[in-house]
C-alpha cells in the first residue's frame, strides 16, 4: 500500500511547496508526489494530463490518494465524478486535505453507497460552479482593468495571492468559518471578509497589479 499526493499547479501562485505544506500540516505523509504543471482546470481531462496518465497507471488497490480538493481530479463535473468512481472501483482510497474527507469502496450497503455517490456528485458540481464563477470574475476584472489608462491609480497592492483568494472562496462556498479560512489561507480575517464580500473587486485588484 502506498500513499500518493496528486497536485495540479496551473499558476505561479499554486506552488507544489504550498500544497505539500498544507497536506503535511493535515497529518499526511507520502510515498509518491505527482505534480501536473501548467494545466488549466477546465481545459484538459484528467486522463489526458501527463501526470494524470501516470497516476492512473501507478495506483493499485489499497493505495491512498491525497488531493487538496475534488476539483484537482478533473476539469468539470463529469470528469471529476468519473475519475473518483474509477479509482474507487480499483480499490483506491481518496482523501482530501480540505475538510479531511474520505471516499472509498469499503461499504457494500446500497443506501450508504447512494449517500457517498450523491456527496461526490454535489462536491464535483460545486467545484465546477466555483471555477466558472472565478473565471467570470477574472473576465470582469480584466475588462475593468482595460478601461483604465496605463498610468491609472491602482490602489493598495493586494495582501493576498490568487491561490489564497481561491482557497478563501472554495472554503467559503463549503460553509467553513472565517477563522478557519483565515488560518488555512494564511490571511487576516479582515482580508477574508473583503474577498468573500466582493470577489469581483478582489480579482480586479489582482489583475490591476498583474498578480
Amino acid at each position: 500500500m502506498a500513499t500518493f499526493l496528486y497536485a495540479r499547479v496551473s499558476t505561479s501562485e499554486q506552488t507544489i511547496a504550498h500544497q505539500k505544506t498544507q497536506a503535511e500540516q493535515a497529518g499526511f505523509t507520502f510515498d509518491h508526489v505527482i505534480v501536473d504543471e501548467g494545466v488549466s482546470g477546465m481545459s484538459v481531462p484528467m486522463r489526458e494530463r501527463p501526470q494524470g496518465r501516470r497516476l492512473f497507471d501507478m495506483l493499485r488497490s489499497g493505495d491512498i490518494l491525497v488531493v487538496r480538493w475534488v476539483d484537482r481530479l478533473g476539469r468539470n463535473y463529469l470528469d471529476v465524478t468519473d475519475t473518483i468512481r474509477e479509482f474507487i472501483r480499483r480499490g483506491v482510497v481518496i482523501r482530501t486535505i480540505i475538510n479531511n474527507m474520505t471516499f472509498d469502496g469499503s461499504t457494500r450497503d446500497p443506501m450508504q453507497m447512494a449517500v457517498r455517490d450523491a456527496l461526490i456528485s454535489f462536491m464535483a458540481a460545486s467545484a465546477q460552479a466555483q471555477l466558472e464563477a472565478t473565471k467570470e470574475a477574472q473576465k470582469a476584472g480584466i475588462a475593468n482593468a482595460k478601461e483604465k489608462s496605463a498610468d491609472a491609480y491602482k490602489g493598495r497592492k493586494p495582501s493576498y495571492s490568487r491561490e489564497q483568494m481561491k482557497t478563501v472562496l472554495d472554503l467559503s462556498a463549503k460553509g467553513t468559518g472565517v477563522a478557519e479560512i483565515a488560518r488555512t489561507a494564511g490571511l487576516s480575517r479582515q482580508t477574508v471578509y473583503r474577498i468573500v464580500e466582493d470577489p469581483t473587486a478582489a480579482e480586479k485588484a489582482l489583475t490591476m497589479w498583474r498578480l
